[in-house]
């Protein structure tokens, strides 16, 4: 596992961001007036990533974890609450953002479709290159962001289109691109679901040669608590726009404290001796959130009864929780962990 990096000025820090969408009855409902509750996609999430830090933000289809990417690179505008890099606010101006990107840089999910199909792999590394106005020689600045993800010697890669080179190489010239600018941050959006089985390693092991050689921060973004055991300092747990957990990631994998932890981690191949947890239903509609804990409908410790017999069923019902701090580091948004603290914002 990844040794957790000294405590520093957080490269990126989030406080109390909340993003919401607006919902309506039918096509012409926002043209008339006549909304619903807002969609909160992302509702009041801290945290923070430190310098050389790996973290993980993972939960199932619709949690909000990639609303929450996307108000970090500022692609998203967000309801309350703030995006700081470096100590910095995220301000929605042009030229800030314009800044900001060339600091935090997005690598997408897909290469395939973040890639010209048009433009040669070249074009496609040096596009940032010169809308950022980076100084210095621009071939050899392609050259040398090619090298770093990987591609070597990196010149025979120049003249050729995405359409001739594997998979892998194409995640790694989006990976190219984002080097170029020098970032402080990569936010890596499921940068492995697209590619097959033999290459994700090839590329987690990309991520973490990068974050060794160049001191990187990098937040994944998945679905797969697999991923993060391979490769993860820490590890935040969304749930319905909120985090439900954070920790180390062998705090989280090896004692989770949250249901829904425990159920994500219960069909994880590495995790071989955890009994499977089937939840019931879907996550709720964001725009009706179940009162008192948002998991509760779908909690196991619920449905069994546990909860009635520690005598926190009524709290779970109808008693809102936020994060609290379980043991050492380690925080949970759950009734049933007994002696925790509120902790810090940022945590």
């Amino acid at each position: 596992m990844p040794e957790t990096p000294s405590a520093g000025t957080p490269v990126l820090e989030v406080r109390d961001i909340r993003v919401s969408f607006a919902v309506g009855h039918g096509l012409f409902a926002g043209l008339m007036g006549k909304e619903e509750n807002p969609a909160m996609a992302v509702d009041g999430v801290d945290l923070a990533v430190a310098p050389g830090e790996i973290l993980a933000l993972a939960g199932e289809s619709g949690c909000g974890k990639t609303t929450l990417a996307r108000a970090i690179m500022g692609l998203q505008v967000v309801s309350s609450g703030t995006v700081l890099v470096e100590g910095q606010p995220l301000r929605m101006k042009t030229k800030d953002l314009r800044a900001h990107r060339k600091r935090v840089q997005l690598i997408f999910q897909d290469a395939s479709s973040a890639l010209n199909p048009r433009q040669t792999i070249y074009e496609s590394v040096a596009e940032g290159i010169r809308v950022q106005g980076v100084p210095g020689d621009e071939g050899e600045l392609v050259a040398a962001a090619l090298s770093k993800a990987g591609l070597r010697p990196p010149q025979r890669f120049f003249l050729l289109y995405p359409h001739e080179v594997s998979g892998g190489q194409r995640q790694r010239v989006v990976i190219a691109g984002a080097l170029a600018l020098g970032p402080d941050l990569l936010v890596a959006d499921e940068p492995v679901s697209s590619l097959d089985a033999s290459v994700r390693g090839e590329i987690l092991g990309l991520l973490l040669k990068l974050r060794q050689d160049l001191g990187l921060a990098i937040l994944v973004v998945t679905h797969d608590l697999g991923l993060a055991w391979m490769i993860a300092d820490r590890v935040a747990v969304m749930y319905l726009g909120r985090i439900v957990e954070m920790a180390s990631a062998e705090q989280v994998l090896i004692e989770p404290k949250h249901p829904y932890t425990q159920a994500l981690l219960s069909v994880v191949p590495e995790a071989k001796e955890v009994e499977q947890i089937i939840l019931s239903g879907e996550p709720p509609d964001p725009t009706r959130v179940p009162a008192g804990c948002r998991f509760h409908p779908r909690c196991q410790l619920v449905a069994s009864g546990e909860a009635a017999k520690l005598g926190i069923e009524d709290r779970c019902r109808a008693e809102d929780i936020q994060l609290r701090e379980a043991t050492p580091g380690h925080f949970a948004a759950c009734h049933a962990v007994t002696g925790a603290t509120t902790p810090p914002r940022g945590h």
